[in-house]
């Protein structure tokens, strides 16, 4: 058992926050001057490049007979120059395409989102396929489709928290986790897949299909890596048994351009046998804070080098023993980047 908790050196983090406001040509990362890069189009000769998807497949999951259920799809292009599609077909009993209309051109470097759903008509799995045609390089690829068709009257209820989940401001190729959660009511679900959307987004901690019982709940972890500057959002859409499939969650955030500043830390070590040490940062001195490594820090410091210029953040230190048993926080530090 962890019974001490590690202290923040103070006075060290204060100096380490004077040098980085008298000396920043020390502690700023030099800029680049003068770079110039080719770009890089997959279509040789300035001709189009390949035309990718956003997933090779699709599962609408479990939907009543009778009902309607839509799921979108991103096709990209890769290239500089455009590309025409020209066709795009949905076969498979119950499955449909949305509006879409033909032929469809995708610029260089951008993205269109076609529509697709599925109405079973009567129970049981059914099977499709999206065909899309184009004069891409890569021609003509197929997404599956696939779904169940069931008469399911349960009155069983998947609910996600929180409703939506807001990243705040993150600094461009930083990552920010946070929590949710799916709690079953009225009788037990099965969750049996997650699909998402937006740049930057992804959803971990939690294996497909899952079963949760009636009463209860179970976590996953949802990340923001953001790749450019600017606003991103995006959704989570849960596919399961329950009456009220699918069930969503909104995902907000903004990338912005990390500061050429750094923030190193250092704590005292715990005066119980521990293995290593987790930090952690927050916007406000009471939370909530978000862990910084990936893996136990051996060592008593650390430097956050994807904070925000203009930001003030918080940070805590927690010890960890043989067993997994982390300490309480640390009392929180205070770091205001220039």
């Amino acid at each position: 058992m962890v019974r001490s908790v590690p202290v923040l050196n103070v006075q060290s983090f204060q100096r380490v926050l004077a040098v980085l406001v008298l000396s920043l040509l020390v502690m700023a990362m030099p800029a680049c001057q003068g770079v110039s890069s080719a770009s890089n189009n997959s279509g040789n000769g300035g001709g189009p490049g390949q035309l990718t998807v956003s997933s090779s497949s699709v599962s609408f999951g479990n939907i009543q007979v009778g009902s309607k259920q839509s799921q979108s799809l991103t096709l990209m292009n890769s290239g500089t120059t455009s590309i025409t599609v020209s066709a795009a077909t949905v076969s498979g009993s119950g499955f449909s395409l949305g509006t879409v209309s033909l032929p469809l051109t995708v610029a260089g470097g951008q993205k269109q989102t076609v529509s697709m759903s599925f109405a079973p008509q009567t129970a049981g799995p059914a099977t499709g396929t999206l065909a899309v045609t184009s004069n891409a390089s890569n021609g003509t690829f197929d997404v599956a489709l696939s779904g169940t068709g069931t008469t399911n009257t349960s009155s069983s209820q998947l609910s996600v928290s929180p409703a939506s989940i807001n990243f705040g401001n993150v600094a461009v190729g930083s990552t920010q986790d946070q929590t949710g959660t799916l709690s079953a009511s009225g009788a037990s679900v099965t969750v049996s897949s997650a699909a998402w959307n937006g740049q930057g987004y992804s959803v971990s901690g939690i294996t497909f299909p899952v079963s949760v019982p009636a009463g209860q709940s179970v976590s996953y972890t949802v990340s923001f890596t953001p790749q450019a500057a600017g606003s991103v959002t995006g959704t989570i859409s849960f596919l399961s048994d329950a009456s009220n499939s699918p069930s969503t969650e909104t995902l907000t955030g903004t990338g912005e351009q990390a500061s050429s500043h750094t923030v190193a830390l250092s704590w005292n070590a715990s005066t119980s046998t521990v293995v290593g040490y987790n930090v952690y940062r927050g916007a406000q001195s009471s939370g909530p804070y978000t862990k910084l490594n990936s893996s136990l820090l051996g060592g008593t410091n650390y430097t956050d080098a994807g904070v925000l210029s203009g930001t003030t953040y918080y940070y805590v230190a927690t010890a960890v023993d043989s067993s997994g048993v982390e300490s309480a926080y640390s009392t929180p530090a205070m770091a205001v980047v220039p």
